[in-house]
């Protein structure tokens, strides 16, 4: 009898302990941290400009907010492995030539604009998949680290978008312009697009095979390859999803400028790899959250977009996004590394649960 009356007791502590791990853990995680900072910044540029929540900002934020994501979900994959693609952002320039190039001989021949877009979003596809096959051949094959790998890519990239137009936009469309722009409210299609693409990719990375493996890679390669892992086919088959991810996000860039321009993805891997770290992964592989780096991405997103804004200088952006990697990063040095604040309850000592 005692027995019994004394577990109603026992349990209601218990629940009261672990739900006050619970918050505890919550609170210092990077995604609770992540969300205050962006209701800050909200909150900051609309004091500044009551403009900046308005439909018509919020719709522009969306938009950029879509192809940051999308390059950075390709960077999350390669990260999360272990590695690094500095060449995502010459890829989105070679690819949406390419692209430019097709759509604007297929509308010289007056072809149908739906089918001139499928058409360039096939070639753009297409030439960011071969530039993740060539990553992978010196990767693997090549036995190339990753950073020198695609940091060749970057450089012939970057010359080759500017041999191929000669420094000036190619295939000037307004009417993707135009179909940028529509949508349902402020979402456009091609923005409610990539955040379905975004949305597959996350869901993909967290509850597949295909992610159990990446993150066990980057966790530990051997580890990884004596479990029974094909490593160097897991981490080629990554490099050409990223490099597909980017090529796509050279359409998307298209449909924003109306043309190709070699200059689109400037710096576009650097801003896409702070958007992974202020995210809270960690840059040697193996852990990481894409909640994390979609919220990453909505900071940089607002911050870049917010000092745009209230008449502050673009060229301030980098130095901004410097402040947010260096605390993002001493974030990850001062809190438990790599353990999600759901790990932490589980494995809270029995002392905190009396």
């Amino acid at each position: 009898m005692s027995g019994t009356t004394a577990s109603p007791g026992v349990d209601s502590p218990e629940l009261e302990s672990r739900s006050r791990i619970f918050w505890r853990a919550f609170i210092s995680s990077q995604q609770f941290i992540l969300i205050l900072v962006l209701l800050i910044l909200v909150s900051f540029f609309y004091s500044r400009n009551h403009l900046f929540i308005s439909n018509l900002e919020f719709s522009n934020l969306l938009t950029d907010f879509s192809g940051l994501a999308l390059l950075a979900m390709a960077e999350m994959y390669v990260i999360v492995s272990g590695g690094i693609d500095l060449s995502v952002g010459s890829t989105v320039a070679v690819s949406g030539i390419l692209g430019a190039f097709v759509m604007k001989s297929m509308l010289g021949a007056h072809d149908p604009q739906v089918l001139v877009l499928l058409c360039g979003t096939a070639i753009c596809t297409l030439a960011g998949a071969a530039v993740g096959v060539i990553n992978a051949l010196m990767i693997t094959k090549a036995r190339l680290v990753p950073f020198v790998a695609t940091l060749v890519t970057l450089s012939a990239g970057a010359g080759l978008a500017l041999v191929f137009t000669g420094g000036a936009p190619v295939g000037l469309d307004p009417t993707a312009v135009t179909f940028s722009a529509s949508g349902w409210g402020p979402f456009s299609y091609p923005a409610m697009i990539i955040i379905v693409i975004v949305i597959v990719l996350a869901l993909y990375l967290h509850n597949s095979r295909y992610g159990r493996y990446t993150f066990a890679i980057g966790s530990n390669q051997f580890a990884a390859r004596a479990a029974g892992i094909n490593v160097r086919r897991h981490v080629a088959s990554i490099y050409i999803l990223a490099g597909t991810l980017a090529g796509l996000t050279g359409m998307f860039f298209f449909l924003r400028l109306g043309s190709g321009a070699p200059t689109s993805g400037d710096n576009a891997e650097l801003t896409a790899i702070a958007a992974v770290v202020i995210g809270g992964a960690n840059l040697m592989g193996g852990s990481g959250r894409m909640s994390g780096t979609i919220l990453g991405a909505c900071v940089l997103t607002v911050v870049t977009d917010g000092l745009i804004f209230i008449n502050i200088q673009p060229t301030w952006d980098q130095v901004v996004v410097g402040a947010f990697i260096f605390f993002a990063a001493a974030l990850q040095v001062l809190r438990p590394s790599g353990r999600s604040f759901v790990r932490m309850i589980r494995r809270a000592p029995p002392e905190s649960r009396n």
